[in-house]
């Protein structure tokens, strides 16, 4: 198995881990996205991803709504992005996305990968559950993240860095630096 396949399995899992754990009525809690409740970083999750891929070549299965059922929803979601992972053939093929050319397993580690990571945080915020991501992978996704702020910033697709002291830990520094102020609750959607 390639090192983006474990690593999409090892982050997956934590954040299935999480959908799982959501207590009952949590769905509609706010997140630390402005704007969006628990269930809607599930839909962002599956949905932008999904037409990322088909505007690469690649479809997958559909799921229920993650707006009415996130949790079925990232469970065929997930699963099909793994099976893409774990698929020499498929994982190997060239794709052009709008933001990169390159093997299928590589621009999805580096993008959705990265993303289910870093929502992660968001969701477990937002239902009240474990926050904790591993400090490894908070490194790496800070340094590479670091290297392309320009571009990140350029997206809209992160909110301004939020100061914390120079001694904080890795966690609070890469969430900061993609606009999440650990010491605030969300307070709506």
């Amino acid at each position: 198995m390639s090192e983006p396949a474990q690593r999409y399995r090892r982050i997956s899992a934590i954040f299935t881990d999480r959908v799982l754990g959501v207590p009952d009525g949590a769905w509609d809690d706010p997140s630390p996205c402005p704007g969006w409740a628990a269930r809607d970083v599930v839909d962002h999750l599956v949905s932008w991803s999904t037409g990322y891929l088909r505007g690469a070549g690649v479809d997958l299965p559909a799921g229920p709504p993650a707006a009415q059922d996130p949790v079925g929803a990232w469970q065929v979601h997930t699963e099909a992005v793994q099976a893409l992972f774990d698929d020499p053939g498929l994982s190997a093929r060239t794709v052009s996305t709008p933001v990169s050319v390159g093997r299928l397993d590589a621009v999805l580690d580096a993008i959705f990968t990265t993303d289910v990571f870093l929502h992660t945080w968001d969701l477990a915020r937002a239902t009240g559950q474990d926050e904790r991501l591993d400090a490894a992978t908070c490194e790496q996704v800070l340094a590479g993240s670091l290297a392309q702020e320009e571009a990140m910033r350029a997206s809209g697709h992160f909110g301004p860095a939020v100061q914390v002291p120079a001694d904080a830990d890795v966690q609070t520094r890469l969430l900061a630096f993609i606009g999440r102020d650990v010491r605030t609750v969300p307070s709506g959607p």
